[in-house]
């Protein structure tokens, strides 16, 4: 490890967001006269202990540059079909600008747009002095219910169970290696660390870190813009 670890962010932006109906990509649609990324890149420019941001596209994109213009963190065009294949491509693309096993990375999804730099400073707070690092999260406040087809089978404790979001802060090295384990079959890292045998810490996250996935998020978080 680095006697001064460092935090770099890695924002996977390779999806093409079929359930946003979007009519596209889901981080191009348009928020409040910009694309969605532009508010998330935005957001982690303004957390000071970031050194930079690592956007991973897919091989043949070619509308980030037109949408988010006077980006001054680095861009890779190498995502893969999965978001563990992208966060893999850009933790290898961090380590040829020279980060190394012991710095961090915060994997941030593209689409949490509404993400305040003071809630990405809270995770950061919370992990530095961690010896596995963690995840913004919320506790589960409503009641579960598990289904069969369209009706309820049962309800489910809901008192330990809390919803994931991001970003998700670990060390380079130890991301790398959970991530080559999992071979691609997670849908976040913390899962992937998981598996491991090590214990992600949970850092309570804030309601409006929503991700844009149905149509309805959109109309939701132009209204929370609004308001800030």
């Amino acid at each position: 490890m680095s006697s001064e670890p460092r935090c770099y962010a890695v924002v996977p932006c390779a999806g093409i967001g079929l359930r946003a109906g979007a009519g596209g990509p889901k981080q191009y649609a348009p928020l409040l006269g910009e694309a969605v990324v532009a508010h998330t890149l935005r957001a982690l420019a303004a957390v000071k202990r970031i050194r930079r941001t690592l956007v991973v596209l897919s091989p043949d994109d070619k509308a980030f540059e037109g949408h988010v213009e006077g980006f001054a963190g680095w861009v890779v065009r190498s995502g893969g079909s999965t978001r563990a294949d992208s966060v893999a491509a850009g933790l290898r693309a961090l380590r040829l600008h020279g980060a190394s096993d012991g710095d961090w990375v915060l994997v941030h999804d593209a689409a949490r747009c509404l993400v305040r730099p003071e809630l990405v400073d809270r995770l950061i707070d919370a992990c530095l002095p961690d010896e596995v690092g963690g995840l913004l999260a919320l506790p589960l406040a409503d009641t579960l219910k598990q289904a069969s087809g369209q009706r309820v089978a049962e309800t489910l404790d809901r008192s330990d169970k809390w919803l994931a979001q991001t970003p998700q802060m670990f060390r380079l090295g130890t991301l790398q290696l959970a991530l080559a384990a999992a071979a691609g079959q997670v849908t976040d890292e913390a899962s992937a660390i998981e598996a491991l045998g090590h214990a992600p810490l949970l850092v309570p996250g804030e309601i409006e870190n929503l991700k844009l996935t149905w149509p309805s998020d959109f109309a939701l978080a132009r209204r929370l813009l609004e308001t800030r």
